[in-house]
C-alpha cells in the first residue's frame, strides 16, 4: 500500500511573543496549531526562518534530511486545530526553493511523493518552474531555475496561510500587510505581510478560501 505523507510540523526560529502579535494562538509550549499543523516556534538560538519540518507517512529506512530540509518522522495524530485572532483556519501551501529541480523531484519521489502540476512564470524578469505536490492539507510548491542546477541545499522559504475573510484579515494587520489583490489561482485573493517588521522571519501571506461560498 503506498504511503501518504503529509505534514506534522514545521520548526520555525521566531519568538513566540512575535506570532502571537501577529494574531496567532499560540499554546504553553510555544506550539501554534493550524489546521492539521503544528507550528513549533523554536527561538532565534535555531536561527532564522523555517529551520526543519515532520512529516508523517515516511517509507521505511533512515530520513533526516529531504533535500537539505532537516526532515523528522512523526507518527503524531493531527492536533485540535486552534481558532486565531488575524483570521487563519489552514495552510494553503508552502514554498520550498530549490537550487536543482530535478534533483529535488528525485528526493521527493523517494519518500513517495509525486508531482500534481507544473507551471512556468517569471520572478523578477527571471524564469521559474513551479512544481506542485501534495501534502495532506498542504500544498508544496517547489520553484526553481527550468534550465539551471546548482549546488546547497534545498530551504522552506514562506508559508501562505488560509483565511476566512480577507478584507478582514487585511484590516486586522494595516500597515503591515499589503493591499489585497487578485491571486494567481483563479477566483482568490491574497495579501503579503511585512513579516519583518512583526518579528517574523518566514515570508508569509494570506490568501481567500478555495471555494468561497456564493452570495
Amino acid at each position: 500500500m503506498p504511503h501518504t505523507v503529509t505534514v506534522d510540523e514545521f520548526a520555525i526560529a521566531d519568538p513566540a511573543d512575535a506570532w502571537t502579535r501577529a494574531g496567532f494562538s499560540v499554546d504553553a509550549n510555544a506550539v501554534c496549531r493550524v489546521g492539521s499543523v503544528r507550528i513549533t516556534l523554536v527561538g532565534r538560538d535555531r536561527g532564522m526562518g523555517v529551520v526543519g519540518w515532520s512529516l508523517r507517512g515516511l517509507p521505511q529506512g533512515s530520513v533526516d534530511d529531504l533535500d537539505g530540509v532537516p526532515t523528522a518522522r512523526s507518527s503524531a495524530a493531527a492536533p485540535t486545530p486552534a481558532t486565531h485572532a488575524n483570521g487563519v483556519t489552514a495552510i494553503d501551501h508552502v514554498v520550498m526553493l530549490s537550487p536543482d529541480l530535478s534533483r529535488t523531484v528525485d528526493a521527493l519521489a523517494e519518500i513517495g511523493v509525486h508531482p500534481r502540476r507544473e507551471r512556468d512564470a517569471e520572478l523578477g524578469g527571471r524564469a521559474i518552474r513551479q512544481i506542485f505536490f501534495r501534502l495532506g492539507e498542504v500544498i508544496l510548491e517547489v520553484i526553481g531555475s527550468p534550465g539551471t542546477a546548482s549546488e546547497g541545499p534545498s530551504t522552506l522559504w514562506g508559508i501562505t496561510y488560509v483565511v476566512d475573510d480577507i478584507e478582514a484579515t487585511a484590516a486586522f494587520f494595516g500597515d503591515h500587510a499589503s493591499p489585497v489583490k487578485d491571486a494567481v489561482q483563479p477566483g482568490r485573493r491574497i495579501t503579503t505581510l511585512r513579516h519583518q517588521q512583526l518579528g517574523m522571519s518566514v515570508r508569509t501571506a494570506m490568501i481567500s478560501a478555495a471555494y468561497p461560498l456564493s452570495s
